[in-house]
């Protein structure tokens, strides 16, 4: 059975980027780095090169994940399109003192090779995974986070507690503690990597934000010159059209380029924003009292961002179609002045060719006229000759009579030649 090169990689796809078992108390570090292609590739050989150094297997070259044990912590290694995510993982056995709880991970690293991984971080998130079924001491979360902006739930159906308040700390990393009570590895596996992935596509979402506050001014001045286009082109003169449609369509190529330079990180935002609400509602939270929810958060911190993205994307749109039909509506009416002008034309043509035709009747009058006088005259010739043999009596008689005779077939000879060429299915 011949079988499709594409139906494997279709077939492993729904199993890319799986979920790993987890058991706490655990300390997680999770790096998200904004790559493009070159820093892509940088960040497959840095991975090589760590893989190398602890004498390990290294991946296949079209791989994007890659999950890896290198003793004392274990790696997980991402590569998406925009980015890629380091997540460094170690046990953190009770005890340790608060300082250590949440950078562990990093502190078992190799210090050189951390600080050259490749591309920008854009995200840096502590994650401390505890064994407990206890909620969270008041004055241990004011000391570990910012109340302002606290938040806590219950996960997973009450199977465990999140406590974090989305602030970067001196450390330059944004912390999480989770409380895990009775939870399998598996299902505290994909819990903790839908927390770190909220957190994530948050901030690869909010990208677009900074590119909507730039471009608003633009299509401010934008908007003002195309309405002071339509309100021109409402008295503008038969000779001004041609300067208003030079300036209408700069203004549409210069939309057509802003929206070709930002479409597709709107696009993108809007999809990091909907995967940011799908990870909310996999994990089930529930609201604890007195504290906010991350939906809540989100929903009230995120919603500004994405609405202000949205708007900038349904705006550009928008004046792009008013230009497109400004556009349209200027060509349409220089079109119509110009059938205008040449219906003038055409009917001045048509009063010259009427003109003409009169005066080739004339002409043709007086070339019958013409014609009948030279034919007459050698009519008469024909009549001295006829004389001297005895024939006739009077030359002169003999053409008086032949005259008529000539007109009036030279005339049915001419109207027969201007049927032939003026008659209609001619």
């Amino acid at each position: 059975m011949k079988e499709h090169a594409l139906r494997r990689a279709l077939h492993n796809e729904v199993h890319a980027r799986p979920p790993e078992p987890m058991r706490a108390p655990l300390a997680i570090s999770h790096v998200v780095m904004l790559a493009d292609a070159e820093a892509r590739d940088a960040s497959r050989a840095h991975l090589l090169a760590l893989l190398n150094d602890h004498h390990l297997p290294v991946p296949d070259a079209h791989a994007n994940h890659l999950r890896v044990d290198l003793g004392s912590w274990r790696l997980r290694w991402e590569l998406h399109t925009e980015f890629v995510t380091w997540t460094f993982m170690a046990d953190a056995p009770a005890g340790l003192p608060r300082a250590d709880d949440y950078g562990l991970a990093l502190a078992l690293l190799p210090q050189q090779w951390l600080k050259d991984l490749p591309g920008e971080c854009l995200a840096r998130i502590n994650l401390r995974a505890k064994q407990t079924d206890d909620l969270a001491d008041r004055d241990e979360l004011h000391q570990q986070f910012r109340e302002d902006s606290l938040v806590a739930c219950q996960l997973a159906e009450g199977s465990a507690t999140l406590h974090t308040d989305f602030q970067i700390g001196p450390d330059g990393c944004s912390r999480m503690l989770l409380r895990v009570g009775q939870l399998s590895q598996r299902r505290l596996g994909r819990l903790v990597q839908r927390l770190l992935e909220i957190e994530t596509y948050r901030m690869v979402a909010l990208l677009g934000l900074p590119m909507a506050r730039s471009a608003a001014p633009s299509l401010a001045v934008a908007e003002q010159e195309l309405a002071d286009l339509a309100q021109a082109i409402r008295s503008a003169h038969q000779d001004e059209e041609a300067e208003l449609l030079e300036r209408l369509t700069r203004l549409a190529g210069q939309m057509e380029g802003l929206y070709a330079a930002q479409h597709s990180r709107f696009s993108a935002s809007k999809a990091y924003f909907e995967l940011v609400d799908r990870r909310i509602l996999d994990i089930r939270e529930t609201r604890l009292p007195g504290f906010q929810s991350i939906g809540e958060f989100m929903e009230r911190r995120l919603s500004p961002a994405r609405s202000t993205c949205d708007w900038v994307a349904k705006r550009q749109t928008a004046l792009s179609e008013r230009v497109s039909r400004m556009s349209n509506l200027l060509r349409t009416r220089v079109d119509f002045q110009q059938q205008q002008s040449s219906q003038a034309l055409l009917a001045a043509m048509n009063k010259r060719q009427g003109m003409q035709l009169k005066l080739q009747t004339t002409v043709e009058g007086l070339s019958v006229a013409a014609i009948t006088y030279y034919i007459a005259g050698l009519i008469h010739y024909v009549a001295e000759g006829l004389e001297a043999k005895g024939w006739i009596q009077s030359p002169t008689m003999f053409t008086a009579m032949a005259v008529p005779l000539i007109a009036l077939l030279v005339w049915w000879i001419t109207r027969r030649m201007h049927y032939k060429v003026f008659r209609p299915d001619a």
